[in-house]
């Protein structure tokens, strides 16, 4: 086994590790309002950090590719319309798909 699997397998077990954590938390921690609301805001956080990394960036450097950018602003809209989260990811890829399948990139 290669050192890259075991990194996988270390990572995979890290993240369920995580999970269950989270699911085994007791239900006296959480009814303290800075806990909740610790507990309800991780989750933005990291989804925001996530788009921002995949929108600008490729491999270890910054890029701002036109049409991610796009994709991402179709998202937003799509958000401030209140479509369903599905709708919203199927706009944003659409768009970029169009606008690469367009020659934009």
């Amino acid at each position: 086994m290669t050192g890259v699997w075991i990194a996988v397998l270390v990572t995979a077990a890290g993240c369920y590790s995580l999970k269950l954590a989270g699911l085994t938390v007791p239900e006296r921690v959480l009814r303290s309002p800075r806990i909740r609301r610790f507990a309800e805001l991780v989750p933005v956080a990291l989804l925001a950090a996530l788009t921002a990394v995949q929108v600008a960036a490729a491999g270890q450097s910054i890029t701002l590719d036109p049409a991610r950018l796009a994709g991402l602003g179709a998202a937003v809209v799509a958000l401030l319309a209140r479509a369903p989260f599905l709708v919203v990811i199927i706009v944003a890829a659409a768009t970029a798909a169009l606008l690469r399948l367009a020659g934009i990139s």
